[in-house]
């Protein structure tokens, strides 16, 4: 286990380096110029270059790079172009609403995934197995894109039950949740029926039933928890990718997390906060999948016994 956490460590500070410097570098070939918008149109040329001077946007990209680098080893992620204040600040405003609304998304989607999963495998073959793979192939099939604002059409404007956008009133991570988890809820459904009826067919399985047991502690007890590992990656990779992919659904609802600052920072040039966001991101995302190895090792000891 000690092995396997050194070996997480690991890969996490190299995938972040990676990250890092390919955001790095791909940004500063992006057309446009931080200063410009800053300064807008018609600013002069000297006031450009002294802006660019303070801003150390003035020195080779190579010096840029090892100042970006040392920073983070020092645990400074720079300062904003834009707000003016150290970038540190601004993420740690803004990840806690983008860590919320994943959570959120994935309970929304456990919440509907696990029901839906588990009945169509019970009555597989059935009309309940069509319903709800019927519902799961929606939910795939719209796109966030289109179903945000379809939710704010019919529950905020038109029935006045949810708050349009923002953050601060009670209930307003209702409809971005539910948008955002709606895709993952269809995508776990699919997958735990399929784990489930895999597993109904093991011997185990026959053996408990041959004892008697009800059908409700077979299948909760003894097939579900053997069908939950590939529902636990999904799970874990689906975690990592809600707090990077929320980036559309921030957008809809103005919703003031990672994915709202990142959407600015790019449209501003910001390079330091689009590079510190980015890198949030990355780690998090791998650190879920760490985290999900570790629920393998628990839920299946084959697994512990090799790490």
């Amino acid at each position: 286990m000690i092995a396997f956490l050194i070996r997480l460590f690991g890969s996490v500070l190299f995938i972040s380096w990676v990250v890092g410097s390919l955001v790095f570098f791909f940004i500063h070939l992006v057309p446009g110029d931080p200063v410009a918008v800053m300064l807008g149109d018609w600013a002069s040329p000297a006031d450009e270059a002294l802006l660019r001077a303070q801003l150390g946007l003035d020195a080779p990209v190579w010096q840029q790079y090892l100042t970006y680098l040392t920073g983070i080893v020092q645990g400074d992620l720079g300062q904003s172009l834009f707000y003016q204040q150290p970038v540190s600040e601004l993420v740690a405003e803004r990840f806690p609403y983008t860590l919320q609304l994943a959570l959120m998304a994935l309970l929304v989607a456990v919440l509907l995934a696990f029901p839906l999963g588990y009945w169509a495998a019970l009555y597989a073959g059935k009309w309940p197995d069509g319903v709800s793979m019927t519902v799961s192939l929606l939910g795939v099939s719209i796109p966030n894109f289109w179903l945000g604002p379809m939710l704010i059409l019919v529950f905020a404007i038109g029935l006045s039950w949810f708050p349009v956008s923002g953050a601060i009133q009670p209930f307003s991570w209702v409809l971005p949740s539910v948008t955002l988890g709606t895709a993952l809820a269809a995508i776990l459904a699919r997958m735990l029926r399929a784990s489930l009826l895999e597993v109904l067919h093991e011997d185990y399985i026959r053996t408990a039933q041959a004892k008697g047991l009800p059908p409700t502690q077979v299948y909760a007890k003894h097939a579900l928890r053997n069908a939950l590992l590939p529902v636990v990656t999904i799970l874990g990779l689906q975690l990592g990718t809600l707090l990077g992919g929320a980036v559309i659904t921030e957008v809809v609802f103005d919703w003031p997390g990672l994915g709202q600052l990142l959407v600015d920072s790019i449209q501003r040039r910001d390079y330091p906060v689009v590079q510190a966001c980015i890198l949030i991101i990355s780690v998090a995302y791998i650190s879920v999948n760490g985290l999900t190895e570790l629920v393998y090792a628990w839920l299946d000891p084959r697994i512990r016994t090799q790490t």
